[in-house]
């Protein structure tokens, strides 16, 4: 993700770091759990 793409500044930068580490917290889905890290540390912690 980010070595393929240029940055206009630092700020820049750490917007799109920000998206990215939300992407892949809450909407990428983790093959091996089905289910994004977000949902699986709910259901998780739903089951304890």
């Amino acid at each position: 993700f980010l070595y393929i793409k240029e940055f206009e500044n630092v700020e820049h930068f750490k917007i799109e770091l920000e998206k990215y580490i939300d992407y892949y917290n809450t909407k990428r889905i983790k093959a091996k759990l089905k289910m994004s890290p977000v949902q699986y540390r709910t259901h998780f912690y739903q089951a304890v």
